[in-house]
């Protein structure tokens, strides 16, 4: 199956994608580090742009097909990325589900998103100012909505493990009690 996440950046997408993941033994794809590898290739003499997603919906695909799993970590901003996951999915001939993650706190949104580290070498985090301007489409009524300012990590993943139902196969880990956002 594909995972597709989205969510503002601050929002917790990272924490809580990255959990599932290791939770289901699934295949944790991240745009934001792939566009970074890009940048980091020195090849490029404009911005990144629709790239990076390009790339992810190439290796879902490729991972797809051999059966894994895949969680596709992205803000995920505009419905044509989202209809191009879903596309992916259906050319694999496997089940998708969307997920939005937000942060219904603005101020600990906020409070997040200017107190973290960057964990991809050489990618700068959006300012809260770029991330409130940010253009983000409406998802409308199909994502599963996760609200990060309502539940811990340890929470959100065992509703999305329910959620998700027979189609994910628990690899048996343990996840710590009631870890915290970073």
């Amino acid at each position: 199956m594909l995972i597709i996440f989205g969510g503002l950046p601050g929002s917790g997408k990272t924490t809580i994608s990255r959990a599932l993941a290791k939770e289901l033994g699934a295949f944790h794809l991240r745009v934001d580090t792939i566009e970074q590898n890009i940048r980091a290739s020195g090849m490029l003499s404009a911005e990144v742009g629709p790239a990076g997603y390009m790339v992810g919906y190439g290796i879902a695909e490729d991972n797809l097909t051999l059966g894994k799993i895949v969680v596709a970590d992205s803000v995920n901003p505009l419905k044509v990325t989202r209809d191009a996951w879903l596309s992916v999915a259906e050319r694999s001939g496997v089940p998708a589900f969307e997920i939005e993650i937000v942060c219904s706190d603005r101020n600990e949104h906020r409070r997040r998103a200017e107190t973290r580290a960057s964990d991809v070498p050489g990618l700068r985090k959006p300012s809260w100012e770029e991330i409130v301007a940010r253009d983000y489409e409406d998802w409308g009524q199909s994502p599963i909505v996760i609200d990060t300012a309502k539940q811990s990590v340890d929470q959100a993943v065992a509703e999305l493990v329910s959620r998700l139902g027979a189609g994910v196969s628990n690899n048996g880990g343990t996840r710590p009690a009631q870890r915290l956002f970073d």
